[in-house]
């Protein structure tokens, strides 16, 4: 059996950012200096270690989160490198969910963008400690101060540099910690020429360093009476004391360089080990337990098993689990259970484990909590299941999946590759839980539905090349909802006469009132089953109740309007009727329905449209005229910030007028503008 890693030199960590900010490029540094790559892997030349798949190559960015390890000063650090598209952000959501600390990679000149910000709110949800690394310093533009001015600003976290560039940035660092000038040597860096800093570079310095000793004193109070009494404190207390600032999540420590220049890598893959958690420094994590109860589980050997599948890959055309260990040791061949709804426990067997590097991997006599591992065999196994012993059956929090918000039609070019078609769409959905086919009801068209159009461009591609499905797809069409413009109330009288297969005949009848009122953006929707009955003195049976409320909540999945499911509204249950025996359960459904239907029309509906957070970047000589396309798209301009050259305006638009708008934006601006858009609300355009 292979020897289990002494958890308290095992960091698990992510590496997440903004699109383009240099993540798989700051990760291909961090393999080759670590010994792990034997050679540095350009995503501009499609030969990134970490981006394997021939779709990331030729689009030269990350869709797929990707697991690997190297070695570091002793230690071992299993990262994962994450997507920074908004369209693949269950990738990150998933990853996040099951490491114990990030980087979060920050563009010199732009600082923290949209998807840096829904990155920061992932990691918020699970409380991870984080480092950033100001990337891209050799820029023209790039500005350390301010870049870290918008993670105080936009991200309300206090920010305490480690590594600093000189302000004529020439690839060199100055560490605050040790009082040296790193240079970065060598064919790629791969060497650190270490000197002390020289007096007229550490004056300019002197502010962070200041900032630095501050945010570690209000860890340390031995620490902060050396600070007070303006003593030299010993550098290992310092980074004592930051990293137990860091794990508190009082502040985050951040690290200067260039990757693409190979420079100032190596400082942060040492705060990694120094500054980062082990898992057992994170907090026990919380499960259920059949039945009711919770129970503490602790990253541990010890004790039965408690493991999370946060992803589901085919790979070499079969299936194939990553899992989190967090309790227990798993073995091939052990019996795992998949604990479901109602008290259900399906068992499956692992027949293989391996240990993953990017999209090779080595197979594992056992592995032990701590550890992020691939198993073969899983059958059934899905993202955001548990794996336990059957014996001990438990739950782990699961991972959230947004709804997608653009619709695609699409159909095979003949007819004998339906049956493959579904096939492939099917496995599609297994690994990507934001990926949804369903029928449209009106044309009886198959709509695959996703995140955005690269998304679904993405497994478009897919299909075609790994499934060999070819396919005709449609164009966009946006996903919808509905609510009620204003409050009504509305009742109906159910009565029939239902012929049996017997030829006798069976009566309905049942009454209701019902009302239906709007809710704010975003409350969802409401249910209130608790009419008054008549004639007075009689109530409900159970069976009646359960039937009151089916038929309120019947009405919800199509709107008076359009059809489309209803959100931010309340439908209450006023009064019913009942007419003894021919009011059974199905009546009283009917009618209820009825009543609500009623109401919603009399209400009137409101579409609901997908709301982008939307950032656009232009040249300041295009701005007028790019802001001018956003009125006429009907965006609603929140804010203007310049950058250099180069204006971002930052603007909420619906996501039907945002189709198609990056070949618009380019020729507005001769090729340099880009833009992001992160979903944010279902709301009235």
């Amino acid at each position: 059996m292979s020897r289990a890693p002494d958890l308290a030199r095992v960091r698990n960590i992510g590496i997440a950012a903004h699109v383009d900010a240099g993540k798989t490029t700051l990760t291909e540094r961090m393999l080759y200096y670590a010994g792990a790559s034997h050679k540095i892997g350009e995503v501009h030349e499609g030969a990134a270690h970490m981006d394997y798949t021939v779709e990331e190559q030729v689009h030269g960015i990350t869709i797929t989160a990707a697991v690997t390890q190297l070695p570091w000063r002793e230690h071992r650090i299993q990262l994962i490198d994450t997507p920074g598209h908004v369209d693949f952000t269950i990738e990150v959501e998933r990853s996040m969910r099951v490491l114990d600390g990030c980087v979060i990679v920050l563009d010199g000149v732009r600082g923290v963008e949209p998807q840096t910000e829904t990155v920061w709110r992932q990691r918020t949800r699970f409380r991870l400690p984080a480092l950033f690394f100001v990337n891209k310093l050799d820029r023209p533009g790039a500005d350390f101060t301010r870049a870290l001015a918008t993670v105080r600003e936009r991200l309300a976290m206090e920010p305490v540099a480690v590594t600093v560039p000189l302000p004529d940035y020439d690839g060199s660092v100055i560490h605050l910690l040790d009082k040296t000038q790193l240079r970065f040597t060598g064919e790629k860096g791969e060497r650190v020429e270490v000197a002390p800093c020289d007096g007229a570079n550490w004056e300019r310095v002197q502010p962070w360093r200041e900032s630095l000793l501050l945010a570690a004193a209000e860890m340390d109070d031995a620490l902060a009476e050396r600070v007070l009494a303006e003593e030299e404190p010993e550098p290992e207390a310092i980074w004592a004391a930051l990293r137990q600032a860091t794990l508190a999540g009082r502040v985050c420590p951040c690290f200067a360089g260039s990757a693409l220049r190979n420079q100032g890598v190596q400082p942060l893959l040492d705060g990694v080990v120094r500054l980062l958690p082990a898992p057992t420094e994170r907090p026990p994590s919380l499960a259920h337990r059949p039945g009711g109860g919770e129970e503490s589980v602790a990253m541990e050997a010890d004790g039965p098993l408690a493991a999370l599948a946060f992803k589901v890959q085919l790979w070499e055309g079969r299936r194939h689990v990553f899992a989190r260990l967090y309790r227990g040791i798993l073995k091939p061949g052990d019996e795992v259970a998949i604990p479901g709804p109602n008290g259900t426990l399906r068992q499956e067997r692992v027949a293989r484990l391996f240990e993953v590097d990017a999209n090779h991997k080595t197979r594992l006599d056992a592995a032990t909590a701590g550890q992020i591992v691939l198993l073969a065999g899983l059958r059934w196994a899905t993202t955001g299941d548990t794996l336990c012993v059957p014996t001990h059956p438990l739950w782990l929090e699961r991972i959230e999946t947004r709804a997608p918000v653009l619709g695609l039609a699409i159909e095979p070019q003949s007819s004998a590759d339906e049956e493959r078609l579904l096939e492939a769409l099917d496995k599609l959905q297994q690994e990507d839980p934001t990926l949804r086919v369903e029928e449209d009801r009106e044309t009886g068209q198959r709509v695959l539905r996703g995140m955005g159009e690269l998304h679904l461009q993405i497994a478009g591609e897919r299909l075609r090349r790994e499934f060999n499905v070819n396919i005709r797809v449609g164009n966009p069409d946006v996903v919808l909802r509905e609510t009620i413009a204003q409050a009504a109330e509305a009742e109906n009288l159910f009565h029939r006469q239902i012929e049996q297969p017997d030829g006798k005949k069976l009566e309905l009848k049942a009454w209701a009132r019902v009302a239906v009122e709007p809710l704010p953006r975003g409350a969802g929707t409401t249910v209130i089953a608790e009419p008054r009955v008549e004639p007075e003195g009689v109530e409900l049976n159970p069976a009646q109740r359960d039937a009151v409320t089916s038929g309120a909540s019947d009405v919800l999945d199509s709107g008076p309007t359009t059809g489309s499911p209803l959100q931010d509204l309340a439908v209450r249950v006023l009064a019913v009727e009942l007419f003894g025996a021919l009011s059974n359960p199905t009546a009283l459904r009917v009618a209820v329905a009825e009543a609500a239907r009623k109401a919603m029309a009399r209400a009137g509906g409101l579409i609901l449209r997908p709301i982008m957070a939307t950032e656009v970047v232009a040249p300041e000589s295009d701005v007028g005229a790019v802001m001018g396309d956003l009125q006429a798209r009907r965006a609603t301009i929140r804010s203007t910030t310049t950058l250099g050259e180069m204006t971002i305006i930052h603007c909420d638009c619906a996501l039907d007028r945002l189709l198609g708008y990056i070949t618009d934006l380019r020729g507005m601006t001769r090729g340099r503008g880009q833009f992001t858009m992160t979903f944010d609300r279902f709301d009235v355009a």
